[in-house]
């Protein structure tokens, strides 16, 4: 190709870009992935996620693992420990990446619960309507109007204490938000053209919702769910800090913290999941607002 040709080339190239277009999800993920902050977020938690998944395994010490003739030891490079011991001379970053893994895995479980049942409870409610309609939001009603705590306190004693009662308990909670956010956006959605359409063509009520409410929900629903994680984390590591959540020989980030505020004597064991916890949060709320900013219709 000479230099004569170049522009000629170029020209073509934006021409037959034009003449394609764009769709509006390759305009949003243009939107996020100019975003740094959103985008430096997603790195950082990847990151995380993979110390949380590899890192006990790479780890020089075990989880477990107890040095019985000394019970603690601050930050040192002597036998690797760089973050110090606990009281009872378990590495740190053993447990600090362990309880990342926990919290992590409470989070996204428990979002995805909150997630399965709110949007079908909220979808189904908002199409249906009528007596359905307020039937179901009423129960919503009655299930919001429940303390968070004397619900948890309540299926403990009932259940007993599980890391599975974790997820389920801060599932089912959150799932009522994500079903009045679906509820809201159905009821606009059902409205359209191309539902009354669809139901023209004969199209069933559960043919319409899967086909055509649904993916129309997925910008509000992925938005708020990146949002709801450090809602749901949270969650959790307030249940291990006051002694509901978590509990040995398992930790969480919650739990840890915990263990660290009794100890203030001996800051490592406060200050290093406190860190990883902010720098966690952080990453998953800027994520969301990068979302709901590419997403936002008004915004195009």
């Amino acid at each position: 190709m000479t230099l004569a040709s170049a522009p000629i080339e170029r020209q073509q190239t934006l021409e037959l870009a034009a003449r394609k277009g764009r769709s509006l999800w390759d305009d949003s993920r243009r939107r996020l992935l100019s975003n740094k902050a959103a985008v430096a977020s997603m790195i950082v938690l990847g990151v995380l996620v993979l110390i949380a998944l590899i890192g006990p395994i790479l780890w020089p010490h075990g989880y477990e693992h107890q040095y019985r003739d000394r019970l603690r030891i601050g930050p040192t490079l002597e036998n690797f420990h760089l973050l110090g011991t606990d009281i009872y001379g378990r590495d740190m970053v053993a447990r600090i990446m362990m309880g990342l893994r926990i919290s992590l895995a409470v989070g996204a479980i428990a979002t995805t619960v909150s997630l399965v049942i709110g949007v079908t409870w909220g979808a189904v409610a908002g199409f249906v309507g009528g007596r359905t309609d307020q039937l179901m939001m009423r129960t919503v009603d009655v299930i919001y109007a429940m303390p968070f705590i004397f619900f948890v306190i309540l299926m403990t004693v009932v259940f007993g204490r599980s890391i599975f009662l974790i997820f389920l308990a801060i599932g089912a909670i959150e799932w009522l938000t994500m079903a009045r956010i679906v509820r809201g956006q159905t009821l606009a959605i059902k409205e359209k053209e191309f539902v009354e359409a669809a139901r023209a063509a004969g199209v069933g009520p559960w043919g319409i919702i899967t086909r055509h409410i649904l993916p129309n929900l997925l910008g509000p629903v992925a938005v708020y769910v990146t949002l709801t994680l450090p809602i749901v984390i949270l969650q959790e590591s307030f249940l291990s800090f006051i002694g509901l959540g978590v509990q040995e020989p398992l930790t969480s980030l919650g739990r840890l913290i915990s263990d660290g505020q009794r100890e203030l004597s001996d800051p490592w064991m406060l200050f290093g999941p406190a860190a990883t916890m902010v720098l966690t949060l952080f990453c998953l709320n800027f994520i969301g607002d990068g979302l709901r900013d590419a997403l936002d219709p008004k915004d195009r």
